[in-house]
């Protein structure tokens, strides 16, 4: 099962806004021993988030969409969703609830809007100021605001995917290698590989900034534990080896 992640607002796309759902969604992934496959980021159009979505429910991933689902007119991704999967919109009965609740005589029409879905939805609550997101076709859907994405999302991972929580075996580990370029450590990278097909090898170089720094590469590998302890033992002797210091990556 892979986890995918799609993050939605013209002002993500114009920099008006940062966003901040990316990295979150990869630590809450990561602190249950999952992690993010691929991330999509898609602007307010609804044409193309038609298209993102429809080829999102096509994968059948587990996806988190982040954004657009309140009531103002450039908040599409309910009827986006709608429209990717062929169903009509409906007030959501168990939403209805919640709304009238939250705003007793004080509700709306237009409030009321907030807890329409495509047909078929489940709610998602939201401990923040209540007003639910929605799941459907393995994809959940929370407002743009952080403080009420992340306890959502968090709580869609420890209800419907508790049984996923560190089920892989699967860890990753590295060191940064001071003063050196890849150039000079590609064999080492081959036989790595080569040796153990079940893992797979990164390096990320960094190169100078400022005065006195050194370039600096840091290089692991990622799979199940026992594979990547031995890969990292070699690798370590070897990097020794040949002469160049290098540091555990926290």
């Amino acid at each position: 099962m892979a986890f995918g992640a799609i993050i939605i607002g013209d002002e993500i796309l114009s920099g008006r806004r940062s966003d901040k759902h990316l990295a979150k969604l990869v630590e809450m992934l990561g602190a249950r021993g999952l992690r993010l496959a691929w991330a999509r980021y898609v602007g307010d159009d609804a044409q193309r988030l038609v298209a993102a979505l429809r080829e999102s429910f096509a994968t059948g991933d587990v996806v988190f969409s982040f954004g657009g689902i309140g009531a103002t007119p450039d908040d599409r991704t309910r009827q986006c969703a709608a429209t990717a999967l062929g169903l009509e919109l409906a007030l959501h009965p168990e939403a209805e609830a919640i709304l009238r609740e939250k705003f007793g005589a004080e509700i709306t029409p237009h409030r009321l809007q907030l807890g329409t879905y495509p047909q078929g939805s489940a709610i998602i609550p939201n401990p923040y100021n209540q007003v639910p997101g929605f799941s459907i076709r393995g994809h959940h859907f929370v407002p743009g605001f952080p403080v009420m994405a992340w306890p959502m999302v968090e709580w869609v991972l420890d209800t419907q995917f508790r049984h996923l929580h560190h089920a892989d075996d699967y860890t990753e580990a590295a060191i940064t290698v001071l003063d050196a370029v890849e150039g000079k450590l590609v064999d080492l990278m081959e036989y790595v590989s080569t040796e153990f097909p079940d893992l797979e090898l990164f390096s990320l170089p960094s190169v100078p900034t400022a005065p006195g720094e050194v370039r600096t590469i840091e290089l692991g590998v990622k799979g199940p534990a026992a594979s990547v302890a031995t890969a990292m033992a070699r690798i370590r002797a070897e990097v020794g080896a040949r002469g160049y210091a290098w540091q555990e990556k926290a």
